[in-house]
C-alpha cells in the first residue's frame, strides 16, 4: 500500500501567497517580504518549497533577505510530526487539526523559529506568524496573512485575486493591534480544542466582555463553556505595543507586532497560566485566537478559533462642560 498524506498534509494543499510583515524585536515594522510557498506530497514523498522576496530596510533585510533563492527541504509527513529535514529548516511541527505548531532552525539566518499557521477555510485564508530567537532572546518577527490557489499559474481571474489580496495586505498588515478605545462590546465564538497528545477532545464557547475605562483601559470578562468551564476578569492597559493585564483574576503582559499580539496570563492562586497569539484580521475587529493552557508549567489545552465582534455602546461619548 502506498503512503497517503497526512489529514494536515491534505488540508494545506495548493500554492499559498502572501506578503508577511516583517518587525524588529521592539515591534517596529521594516518593511514586507513577498512569499509563494506549497507543501507539495509526490510519489510518497513530502517537499515545501518557499520563494521569498525581502523588501524591508536596515540590518533585518541584510541577515534574511536571501537573493530570491527558492527555499526547499524535505519533510517527514504525519499528523503526529511534521519533521523538517535540510537544508534551509531542521526540526518539527504539531499538527492539531488546521493548525501546526513548529519549532525548527534555520542555518541561512542562524536563527531559531518559533511558528504557528491556522488554517481558516471559512474565511479563506492562513493566518502566519514566525517568532526567530538567537536561543531565547527575540531578534524578529514575521506575521502576515494567506490564500490559496490551485490554479495560480494558468488563471488571470486568480493572478488578479491574488494580486488584489497582496495589495490590501500591504496596506493594512502593518496596523497595530488597538482594540475598540470607545465602545463596549462582545467577542463571541467556538474554539477546537486539543489535548497534549494532539487528540481533538472537543469545543469551547467563548466570549469577552469588553467595557473600555479610557481610551486605554478596558474591563474585560472572559467566559468558557464546553469543554472547558471557566470565567475570569481583568483589567487591560495598553502603552504603544505593550499591553497589561491587571487583575483580579489573571495577571501577566504582551507586545504586539502589528495585528499580532503575543501575551501570558498567570492566574492568581493557582499554577495556570495562558499563552496566546491572537490577530485582528479584518476591519470589524474579528479576531484569530490560539490560546494554549498550561496547568503546573505542563500543556493541557490548545484552543483555537475566531471570535466576532458586536458593538452595544459607547462607553466615551463626547464630554462638555
Amino acid at each position: 500500500m502506498s503512503k497517503q498524506p497526512s489529514q494536515f498534509q491534505q488540508a494545506i494543499t495548493g500554492e499559498w501567497h502572501g506578503v508577511p510583515s516583517v518587525f524588529d524585536a521592539d515591534g517596529t515594522h521594516t518593511g514586507m517580504n513577498k512569499v509563494n510557498r506549497a507543501s507539495e506530497f509526490v510519489d510518497g514523498k513530502t517537499t515545501y518549497w518557499m520563494e521569498t522576496d525581502f523588501r524591508n530596510v536596515g540590518p533585518l533585510r541584510n541577515r534574511f533577505d536571501t537573493a530570491m533563492t527558492k527555499f526547499e527541504f524535505g519533510v517527514i509527513d504525519s499528523d503526529q510530526d511534521r519533521i523538517y529535514c535540510g537544508p534551509d529548516f531542521y526540526g518539527s511541527g504539531r499538527p492539531f487539526g488546521l493548525l501546526v505548531d513548529s519549532n525548527y532552525y534555520s542555518p541561512g539566518w542562524n536563527t531559531d523559529l518559533r511558528t504557528i499557521n491556522l488554517v481558516l477555510p471559512s474565511h479563506g485564508l492562513q493566518v502566519y506568524s514566525s517568532q526567530l530567537f538567537e536561543a531565547d532572546t527575540l531578534v524578529a518577527v514575521f506575521n502576515g496573512l494567506y490564500v490559496v490557489t490551485q490554479d495560480h499559474a494558468t488563471n488571470p481571474e486568480t493572478q488578479k485575486f491574488v494580486a488584489d489580496f497582496l495589495a490590501r495586505e500591504e496596506q493594512v498588515a502593518k496596523r497595530p493591534f488597538i482594540l475598540p478605545p470607545k465602545h463596549a462590546g462582545v467577542w463571541a465564538g467556538e474554539f477546537e480544542v486539543y489535548d497534549p497528545n494532539q487528540e481533538f477532545v472537543g469545543k469551547c464557547q467563548v466570549n469577552i466582555d469588553y467595557q473600555p475605562l479610557t481610551l486605554t483601559r478596558a474591563k474585560v470578562t472572559v467566559t468558557l463553556s464546553g469543554v472547558i468551564e471557566k470565567t475570569y476578569s481583568y483589567e487591560r492597559s495598553r502603552v504603544n505595543n505593550v499591553h497589561q493585564f491587571e487583575g483580579p483574576d489573571v495577571f501577566g503582559n504582551g507586545r504586539a507586532y502589528g495585528r499580532y499580539l503575543w501575551s501570558t496570563q498567570h492566574f492568581v492562586g493557582k499554577a495556570l497560566k495562558v499563552k496566546s497569539r491572537d490577530t485582528l484580521i479584518d476591519d470589524n475587529f474579528t479576531q484569530c485566537c490560539v490560546w494554549q493552557f498550561y496547568q503546573s508549567h505542563k500543556e493541557q489545552f490548545t484552543l483555537f478559533g475566531v471570535l466576532d465582534w458586536t458593538v452595544t455602546e459607547n462607553k466615551l461619548e463626547a464630554r462638555y462642560l
